[in-house]
């Protein structure tokens, strides 16, 4: 990671995401790692009051004590502002949160759930990168890793392919992400900014050009 600032603990939020206290429908770490992801990289700005309560499946976290609480919630927002500053420094320094098999097989299904869900938050804005032909592809890597409500692949791909993809999950991955976070950055800088219009003040010359005051000309309409 870039920064001077100490890593984050995912060990510890680990540990908590798997403990009793955090609610059975709550996301695992590398769900909530690609969840952020997906918020840091999307069409607009998701506060923490809207995204939080999905961390934990719509239901209230159990913390022993305030300390505990303050803890765990600062370690998500520290991994928040980690993803953030590696996103900036480029893929290369995106670490992304994934299992892996003891025979070494990347297993990112979790990560690319819940990417899918921050997507999920804000689907309509999202349209447009799914409608640009080329751009669009960035989207492959990831959502083939994910299933539908009845367990089938959401995007059905060759199983050779989906193989490939899941090898090669840490290098298209972060290259694929830091692409989406892209296109909706250039996406913003060459959208023409909305014309306003002022009225004329009452006693300032028409606008039209007949060398009239605008309250005796267009303004009295």
């Amino acid at each position: 990671m870039t920064g001077t600032a100490d890593p984050v603990d995912l060990d510890l939020l680990d540990r908590y995401l798997l403990s009793d206290e955090a609610p059975d429908n709550g996301m695992g770490l590398s769900d909530l790692d690609g969840f952020l992801t997906g918020i840091l990289v999307g069409p607009e700005l998701i506060m923490p009051s809207e995204w939080l309560p999905r961390v934990w499946g719509g239901e209230a976290p159990k913390f022993a004590n305030e300390e505990q609480a303050g803890l765990i919630l600062s370690t998500i927002m520290g991994r928040y502002n980690e993803i953030a500053a590696a996103l900036e420094a480029g893929p290369t320094e995106l670490d992304p949160v994934f299992w892996e098999h003891r025979d070494g097989t990347v297993l990112a299904a979790d990560w690319a759930e819940g990417f899918r869900e921050a997507i999920a938050l804000r689907a309509g804005s999202w349209t447009p990168l799914f409608q640009d032909a080329e751009a669009s592809s960035l989207l492959v890597p990831i959502l083939a890793l994910c299933g539908d409500e009845d367990g089938s692949d959401l995007l059905p791909v060759p199983p050779d392919m989906q193989k490939a993809m899941l090898a090669e999950a840490p290098e298209l991955i972060p290259v694929c992400v830091c692409a989406i976070r892209r296109f909706w950055r250039e996406r913003d800088h060459h959208r023409e900014p909305a014309r306003t219009t002022t009225k004329p003040g009452r006693n300032t010359p028409c606008p039209c050009g007949s060398g009239r005051k605008y309250k005796r000309c267009c303004g009295a309409n």
